[in-house]
């Protein structure tokens, strides 16, 4: 199991609608990711990578082909497994979706407490080491407001590493950053993926980090038509 891939998925297929609203969103998608690897998905507005996404996250049922994720099929499991695989999950959005009222420490805190048996002081404990780790030991007691862009997007990255999380999904989590912020939230998340053994699978649709990728997927009207290895900068 520990060197079994971390997603394997066979003959993936997904729609929408129904009757003769009914479209094809996703054809025949064959994919592994292994642990420990970062992968980057791209492809043009409307060509299935969000929805890969979210079938990868337990976000939507699997309706056709096989999605086994950290050694659990998906296919068929009942909502309240679904919730118990998720937890093992880390999301990161284009919008940090941070509570406005609450700081960043708070925040954080929320991604440690939807673990069973994890006390408010271990989180909060937990909360101010990761953000230590993001470079924000110093914004702790501070809310989003007074934070920038890039820090507000750190925060989002603590907030879904605090449950130590097999798989990291992040959507577009670079598209509001300069290229600064970008990068720095993009270096980061390969120092900490590397060091705590974590996938991570970004979609984007940034050229600017294609060099921190292992590996480029790219996905069209549905289809995956370029799997590219690389040696990450």
């Amino acid at each position: 199991m520990t060197n079994s891939p971390i997603v394997e998925i066979t003959g993936l297929n997904h729609w929408f609608g129904e009757d003769a609203a009914r479209k094809q969103a996703l054809f025949d998608i064959n994919l592994t990711l292994d642990r420990g690897s970062f992968t980057v998905l791209m492809g043009p507005s409307g060509s299935g990578k969000t929805t890969l996404l979210t079938l990868i996250g337990c976000l939507r049922a699997v309706q056709d082909g096989a999605l086994r994720l950290i050694g659990e099929e998906l296919k068929g499991a009942d909502q309240a497994r679904l919730v118990m695989i998720r937890r093992k999950l880390g999301f990161i959005f284009q919008a940090h979706n941070l509570h406005e009222s609450l700081t960043a420490g708070q925040n954080v805190m929320m991604g440690a407490q939807v673990h069973p048996g994890v006390d408010a002081d271990l989180a909060a404990r937990a909360a101010g080491h990761l953000l230590g780790l993001v470079g924000l030991a110093d914004r702790v007691a501070y809310l989003p407001a007074n934070l920038s862009g890039g820090q507000k997007q750190r925060v989002a990255v603590a907030r879904a590493l605090v449950g130590s999380p097999a798989l990291l999904l992040a959507d577009e989590p670079t598209a509001a950053l300069d290229k600064d912020s970008a990068s720095e939230v993009i270096d980061l998340l390969r120092r900490l993926g590397s060091k705590r053994g974590m996938t991570t699978l970004l979609v984007t649709h940034d050229n600017r980090i294609l060099d921190r990728a292992d590996r480029i997927l790219t996905l069209e009207d549905g289809r995956l038509v370029s799997d590219e290895d690389r040696v990450a900068g």
